[in-house]
């Protein structure tokens, strides 16, 4: 943490958020933590931003959530992206929500691609909207597949991906 290790960073914000390993629960400097990781490149703790403002008890703020998980997005982090589009439809933008899922599942999410299916069923997306989302997520699945990735998911459900 001392040498800006953006990912011992992330971490030990986490345990403050959660307040494990002799860490006192602390989501003031778990939000600390995540700002200097994501300052230092890791997209995942302005994910993890954007949820704490999207959840907070006491602090909840929309546009502050929405801002990390679009700094999160942008840094390639793919449940923002679904995030984005999950709040893009309950603020009442369909469209704005299709675009993001339909981006999340081409990096293979596969809640944002079954959320552009609810989308179709219910007609808020149209069909075209959903066979893209299906063929990015099936090129998705079609690069990242691999003998060794099957015999990881084989052993246990934590290691598949697809």
């Amino acid at each position: 943490m001392e040498k800006d290790d953006p990912i011992a960073l992330y971490n030990i914000g986490i345990y403050y958020r959660d307040g494990v390993w002799g860490y006192p629960q602390d989501y003031t400097k778990a939000i600390e933590l995540w700002h200097r990781a994501g300052e230092l490149g890791h997209a995942e703790a302005y994910t993890n931003i954007g949820y704490a403002y999207q959840y907070s008890e006491d602090k909840q703020d929309m546009k502050k959530a929405i801002h990390y998980y679009k700094l999160a997005a942008m840094g390639g982090e793919v449940i923002a992206r679904h995030n984005l589009g999950v709040l893009s439809v309950r603020s009442g933008n369909t469209d704005g929500g299709v675009i993001h899922y339909m981006m999340a599942a081409g990096c293979g999410y596969s809640k944002s691609l079954k959320r552009v299916k609810e989308l179709y069923s219910d007609g808020h997306a149209t069909k075209d909207d959903y066979k893209d989302a299906l063929l990015a997520y099936q090129s998705y699945l079609g690069i990242v597949k691999s003998k060794q990735r099957d015999e990881a998911a084989a052993f246990s459900e934590e290691y598949r991906c697809y």
